[in-house]
């Protein structure tokens, strides 16, 4: 490159995006020479449009700061200077970028997230294992468009009519039991600068425990690596220059999120990159939630931490004279970028969508629900595994099927997704529903005194290596049990604690269980409960639950919550 073929401003910008970006204002390169691609990665947006305060610590600063990242129209800002700088930027996603969403967003079936990232131009995303929450069909609703939908509530009310997504989900691991096939398009290519880029998707294969059974009957998940690498011979034989792979899996590391070339990753994702096809040295993972651009058995292996906050930016060096793949890929440089509002000016027609959606939804969302008796309901479980708004939960749930029969009420405590808020009227819709997101409906069931004994014995127990306690169950009043954590997993009820009403439970009478649709069918390992008889789907809905029993309860002079647990569960050591 000579200098003088670029203007004083062009050659600033690019000495700024330093070996990142390739600028749009380059001379052309001669035919077959290296080029720069580069990529944006999302992953794990989770409907989160507005942006958010959050402590970070990075590699310059190890204290953890403060700050407001996140908000689409920032996430539209930082495309257009990095689109600026090179006008053939592919954005692309790693799956989660809908489900389990804030209520701006999921009071209408999230389809203004739709929207947005349409705006944004993604390109292409994996699935993850939220886009199942409401099943396939509405997947698939959310690809094609369309308002035949199983929330009909709430489909096609933000705007009259859904188009769907403009970019492409890819699933080559969910392959549907008739055809055999995958549901969705295993792999998309893309070009910039004259080359090809394939990107394969995958979802975590434990999918199917984390959703409803019901919505997901139709497919099945099969092993991550086989998947993608299945699909390698195909995409090599159309001349692509780099596969890159888009997987909703991850691990975590203690490394700051903007470390170069992190070293210590750790979770499923390592195991599965290490069984790639040799092909594949670039990896976007999502679904842990965690900041990292890792080196892992000579592959480059990134996520974007969550929500918005930030995005990774990633370069591709390819030399298209280089006969066969990988040796095409010639380097790889990534980091992750905070969404600064003070750094990246906010895209206008993002900020506009964004400001007549919130004004839009404020009317629904402002209306005050019910006073609760504290500001603020603790989602945290305690070192028994108990949680201030597990407890109201459960009991919002026993008090919307006693009447139908139940005795217990048991919820999963990873289906809590928020804590309880109390605004200056009370706790508001926006603020209840961000508690329960997930839309499942309460199920009864019976089970005997022996089973609820060994459903109990199927937690997580807060043990480490055992999911730390995401896997604990939140119970209704009236059920108390001890539990011994020096005891081997399978033992660690304490034998005669567990009571309801104060009575030993019988291990030879039934009881009638109120559970939620997604562990009734054996989500989040409680495998037990798809023993339950005389099963019936109720058809309440859990934030309906909660709402109705926040308004009771104020209506009756005695607002629900409390700073601490009402120690139904007992960790005796």
């Amino acid at each position: 490159m000579r200098a003088t073929s670029f203007s004083r401003t062009g050659l600033a910008s690019c000495l700024a995006a330093f070996f990142l970006t390739a600028c749009s204002g380059m001379p052309s390169q001669p035919p077959g020479a290296p080029v720069i691609v580069n990529l944006v990665a999302i992953n794990d947006l989770h409907g989160h449009l507005e942006a958010e305060t959050k402590s970070f610590a990075s590699v310059t600063d190890a204290n953890p700061r403060k700050l407001k990242v996140g908000g689409i129209d920032t996430i539209g800002g930082a495309l257009n200077a990095w689109r600026a700088e090179d006008s053939q930027l592919l954005l692309v996603g790693a799956g989660d970028l809908i489900g389990a969403s804030p209520a701006l967003s999921s009071i209408w079936a999230d389809e203004p997230t739709i929207a947005a990232l349409n705006q944004l131009k993604l390109r292409v995303s994996s699935v993850g294992n939220h886009e199942f929450d409401q099943g396939t069909a509405e997947l698939l609703r959310y690809q094609h468009g369309g308002c035949q939908s199983n929330r009909q509530d709430k489909a096609c009310h933000y705007e009259d009519k859904f188009p769907g997504a403009t970019f492409s989900y890819l699933a080559a691991n969910v392959i549907v039991n008739d055809s055999g096939r995958p549901l969705l398009s295993p792999y998309r290519i893309e070009q910039a600068h004259g080359v090809k880029i394939a990107f394969i998707g995958a979802v975590v294969r434990e999918t199917e425990k984390m959703v409803s059974a019901d919505g997901i009957a139709n497919v099945h998940f099969i092993d991550e690596a086989d998947a993608i690498n299945q699909w390698v011979p195909e995409i090599k034989a159309q001349n692509v220059s780099a596969i890159v792979v888009l997987i909703h899996q991850g691990g975590e590391t203690p490394e700051p999120f903007d470390k170069a070339g992190c070293s210590q990753l750790r979770g499923p994702i390592v195991d599965i990159v290490k069984r790639l096809d040799p092909a594949i040295k670039l990896v976007i993972s999502a679904h842990s939630h965690n900041g990292y651009t890792c080196q892992v058995d000579g592959r480059t292996v990134t996520q974007g931490e969550s929500f918005g906050h930030m995005l990774t930016r990633i370069a591709l060096t390819i030399d298209p004279r280089n006969a066969s793949l990988p040796e095409k890929i010639t380097a790889i440089s990534a980091r992750n970028v905070l969404m600064d509002p003070q750094r990246f000016a906010p895209d206008p027609a993002l900020a506009s969508f964004l400001q007549k959606l919130k004004a839009r939804s404020d009317v629904v969302l402002a209306q005050p629900i019910a006073r609760i008796a504290v500001p603020h309901i603790d989602k945290q479980i305690d070192d028994a595994g108990e949680s201030p708004l597990g407890d109201v939960i459960a009991d919002s749930q026993l008090a919307a099927t006693s009447k139908l029969g139940a005795q217990i009420a048991l919820i999963n405590h990873k289906s809590i997704r928020e804590n309880l808020e109390s605004g200056a009227g009370g706790s508001n819709y926006a603020q209840v529903a961000a508690t329960t997101p997930y839309g499942n409906t309460l199920v009864l069931m019976s089970l005997s005194g022996k089973q609820i004994l060994a459903l109990l014995e199927q937690q997580s127990w807060l043990d480490q290596d055992r999911a730390g306690g995401r896997f604990m169950l939140q119970v209704s009043h009236g059920l108390r049990y001890s539990w011994d954590a020096r005891q081997p997993l399978g033992q660690r009820v304490v034998p005669g604690s567990v009571r309801l009403n104060g009575l030993a439970l019988d291990p030879q009478k039934q009881y009638r269980l109120s559970v939620n649709s997604f562990i009734a069918q054996g989500g989040d390992g409680f495998s037990l409960l798809t023993q339950g008889t005389d099963r019936i789907d109720t058809g309440i809905n859990d934030l309906d639950a909660l709402s109705h029993y926040l308004i009771a309860r104020e209506r009756e002079g005695h607002p629900v919550g409390s700073t601490q647990t009402d120690t139904r569960i007992v960790r005796v050591h």
